[in-house]
């Protein structure tokens, strides 16, 4: 009985941010599931996993002139196919339920800071030199993108449903392997438990 007990009072103060947590889906870039909870009235973190999108074909082909498979070969093309997308985040929020004369529910407003880690799968064509009718050969490598990211949004509660919706728009910096700006927002929704 002294371990329920315990363990009841032990629980107690994490019953308190029962209602604040949520897990839900996001739309946009990057593509992900959600999940994110309060550590303090104004402060939340946040776990996303999913799928970001691709960079642009010139940043593929630059990286393949940057570290050819041989110092003559040609690019031709490439493809490239989504892959693991992973963000932890850090966000401040305020009340700005009263700006917008909202009676019911209530709407925070947020920005933040976190890190993000992108993979990618690239699939190249090349020649082994720029001779027109040479062999066409193919070679796959993964892009691994590391950075910081800055986010900002709003995210409105609803009073009789355990659920919000959000929107946001934000900039990923890449560090690793290349200096690349990215812009990203999403939209979504999460239930609270």
């Amino acid at each position: 009985m002294k371990y329920r007990i315990l363990f009841i009072l032990i629980l107690l103060p994490f019953l308190g941010f029962a209602q604040e947590r949520g897990v839900g889906i996001r739309l946009g870039e990057p593509f992900a599931l959600t999940y994110k909870d309060f550590i303090e009235d104004y402060l939340s973190y946040e776990i996303m996993l999913g799928s970001g999108g691709v960079n642009g074909s010139n940043y593929y082909k630059r990286a393949f002139e940057n570290n050819p498979p041989n110092s003559n070969a040609f690019y031709l093309s490439h493809a490239a196919s989504r892959g693991v997308n992973l963000n932890f985040r850090m966000a401040l929020h305020e009340d700005i339920t009263d700006t917008f004369e909202i009676t019911t529910g209530y709407l925070l407003g947020y920005a933040g800071a976190g890190v993000q880690l992108r993979t990618t799968r690239v699939s190249y064509v090349y020649q082994p030199g720029p001779v027109v009718a040479g062999p066409v050969l193919s070679e796959d490598r993964s892009n691994l993108d590391i950075g910081p990211e800055v986010f900002a949004g709003a995210e409105y509660y609803f009073d009789d449903l355990p659920i919000s919706v959000f929107a946001e728009v934000g900039v990923f910096l890449e560090l690793i392997d290349r200096i690349n700006f990215r812009g990203q927002g999403g939209i979504g929704v999460r239930y609270l438990f």
